[in-house]
């Protein structure tokens, strides 16, 4: 299979080459070739621009990844919109090459996050559950329905709402674990709220069991069938680290420290992937202590 892939440069781009670059054929598109070849590989065709792209047609998937970190800086007005524009200018653009291709891609998978249901508390959330409007959502939102703007009847569309990736590669645990390893780990907030979470070879497995499953498409929630709190997500990490798990950071200290964006912390959803097992995915690690004892074995 010919796959054009944005964000290949990131953590789930790398992992999905990796993986799979025996088995397809990959051209990504990268704001800055010159890393993105030292990252993959003389195998790996690099496109520089959007514009390199004369006939879209040409590929038989596209996997959109692209976008700014979301939780790396303070939620500044300048910073919302600079996460808002890199994902939804690089789905526009992507979108208006399939709609203009006679020949459109069989399938387009674009990414999207489980920040689309907003704060739902202990609820139990699903693809169908009705999203509370903050601005995860609204980033989400418009991210999502720009890419089903896709107008043909042959391109199928498959949006990703992503939860927390764990992997040692990087991301959000790395930040997590790294209070633990200095001994000052513990809850944050009230520690009841929920994380949604995914190992990364569940997240690279479930993009490829929906690039090539012909029936699959719509949201799917990409996060494990077992989400915990954040008491118990701290407890079982420090479990795995073998360190201590002793304190309590307030909320009005992640507030101080992170702003608005500490509402991704101190809030949650209970994110269950209703659609993925309903398609017949098997996760590898469907709980948390399988997937932190893989990661630090």
């Amino acid at each position: 299979m010919k796959i054009l892939m944005t964000g290949g440069t990131g953590l789930i781009g790398r992992k999905f080459i990796e993986q799979f670059k025996d088995e397809h054929f990959f051209t990504v598109l990268s704001r800055t070739p010159n890393k993105a070849k030292s990252l993959l590989g003389k195998d790996i065709d690099i496109i520089g621009s959007m514009t390199d792209i004369q006939d879209i047609g040409i590929f038989d998937a596209v996997i959109n990844l692209a976008g700014e970190p979301i939780a790396d800086k303070r939620w500044t007005d300048t910073q919302k919109e600079k996460i808002c524009k890199s994902r939804w200018e690089i789905t526009a653009g992507l979108v208006e090459k399939i709609n203009a291709s006679e020949q459109p891609p069989k399938v387009f998978i674009s990414g999207s996050a489980i920040g689309y249901y907003g704060n739902q508390g202990d609820k139990t959330v699903s693809e169908n559950t009705t999203p509370n409007k903050e601005f995860t959502y609204e980033l989400c939102k418009k991210w999502e329905d720009i890419a089903n703007s896709v107008e043909n009847d042959i391109t199928r569309v498959v949006t990703l709402r992503t939860g927390v990736v764990l992997t040692l590669e990087g991301g959000a645990l790395d930040k997590m674990a790294l209070p633990f390893k200095l001994g000052v780990g513990g809850t944050l907030g009230s520690g009841n709220q929920y994380l949604s979470w995914i190992h990364l070879d569940d997240m690279v497995s479930a993009i490829a069991f929906l690039l090539t499953s012909d029936n699959c498409e719509g949201p799917f929630n990409l996060t494990a069938p077992e989400p915990v709190t954040n008491r118990q997500f701290t407890k079982i990490l420090a479990k795995a680290l073998q360190r201590p798990c002793l304190f309590n950071v307030p909320s009005f200290v992640m507030n101080i420290v992170m702003g608005e964006a500490s509402t991704m912390i101190l809030e949650g959803q209970r994110v269950i992937p209703h659609n993925l097992l309903n398609m017949g995915f098997h996760f590898r690690y469907s709980g948390l202590n399988e997937a932190l004892g893989d990661i630090y074995s």
